[in-house]
């Protein structure tokens, strides 16, 4: 593999989502968008350094652009990384200020760096030293007991000093003592202006949106003050919104496949998936939204669910799931040709 040459188009991006957004799941977002950037689930600088490199670091040709998010802060741990990040093939690797989790504050990682604004600029320049792809940083707004925009700006200067040109900011501060991971992304206040503002007086950087954002007429508002928008858990449960992207965010002449087109291009890759000893769920778990809205879905929803996980499942449980929506949907399209009783009566 060998990553992009050309420069990443951010205008679009999938967030990077712990236990969601692996290679299977970004290999099915494929199938509903060519332009947005993906990013991997977080993996943390220690599981590279000791354990399963490829396991950690592989992923599809046909996912580009895609981007390494890593969870560190060790200058020399988080440089190794990034060299290991471009040998892959990534097309960009991004590190991790914004994650609330215990687990990533005992490591000195995630939202507590933003108290260490030089801490992680060390570690941006020693990964910029390291590889030639773009270093970004993805945070919040601030965390705890930071209240003023200043202090936003305070922790964004020296990092852009040492070099990182693109900062990805969640529209909402992180409350390290007192809230879960699940309620730090939906407790604090949104506050999109204090991003906007970050555009207005840092121009030569890059800044894109994250947070709360559920559509794609949202994200074209949010574009009128920003560079970018990332969407994270609305993209997962509602891929569907995917399949527009290209065209509305992104200008291409491009038609919209249906939702059995891009059952069709994940059959072959399931199939091989299979073949190389993968479990069926752990593939389909990422597809169950596919059909949100459309008769069948839940039929689809409950074949995968009920039958995908088990030992010997094979590509006929995906399959079966998509001929009970189908089945679903020629029964909903007759019953709509059908004329009423009013209309047999008005003649």
């Amino acid at each position: 593999m060998s990553a992009s040459p050309t420069k990443l188009n951010r205008r679009f991006s999938i967030a990077p989502m712990l236990d969601w957004s692996d290679r299977h799941c970004r290999f099915f977002w494929r199938q509903l968008t060519r332009q947005a950037l993906l990013y991997t689930e977080m993996v943390t600088t220690g599981a590279l350094l000791h354990g399963d490199r490829d396991r950690f670091l592989n992923f599809n040709a046909e996912e580009h652009p895609v981007a390494l998010q890593l969870g560190g802060s060790d200058a020399a741990d988080l440089a190794r990384c990034a060299k290991w990040a471009q040998e892959w093939g990534y097309d960009e690797v991004n590190l991790n200020c914004g994650c609330p989790s215990d687990r990533v504050q005992s490591g000195m990682f995630g939202a507590c760096l933003m108290v260490a604004p030089q801490r992680v600029a060390d570690g941006v320049k020693a990964m910029r030293d390291a590889c030639e792809l773009p270093v970004t940083v993805k945070h919040r707004i601030g965390i705890d007991d930071m209240e003023s925009y200043q202090e936003l700006i305070d922790f964004i200067s020296p990092i852009a000093e040492a070099g990182c040109e693109v900062f990805i900011v969640h529209a909402r501060k992180a409350w390290l003592q007192g809230l879960s991971p699940k309620e730090n992304r939906e407790i604090p206040p949104l506050n999109y202006p204090w991003v906007y503002q970050l555009k207005r007086d840092l121009p030569h950087l890059e800044i894109i949106i994250n947070g709360g954002i559920k559509s794609l007429a949202e994200c074209q508002e949010h574009l009128q003050h920003v560079d970018g928008v990332m969407i994270g858990r609305e993209a997962y449960q509602n891929p569907w919104m995917l399949a527009e992207v290209d065209s509305s965010l992104y200008g291409m002449d491009k038609t919209v496949q249906s939702r059995d087109d891009v059952i069709a291009g994940l059959l072959p890759y399931v199939a091989g998936q299979l073949e190389g000893g993968a479990h069926l769920n752990h593939i389909t778990r990422h597809i169950l939204g596919l059909y949100q809205g459309v008769p069948g879905a839940r039929k689809f929803r409950r074949h995968l669910s009920e039958n995908a996980y088990k030992q010997q499942a094979g590509l006929e449980v995906l399959t079966e799931a998509h001929r009970l929506v189908q089945e679903a949907t020629a029964y909903a399209e007759a019953r709509n040709r059908q004329p009423s009783a009013n209309e047999f009566s008005a003649h």
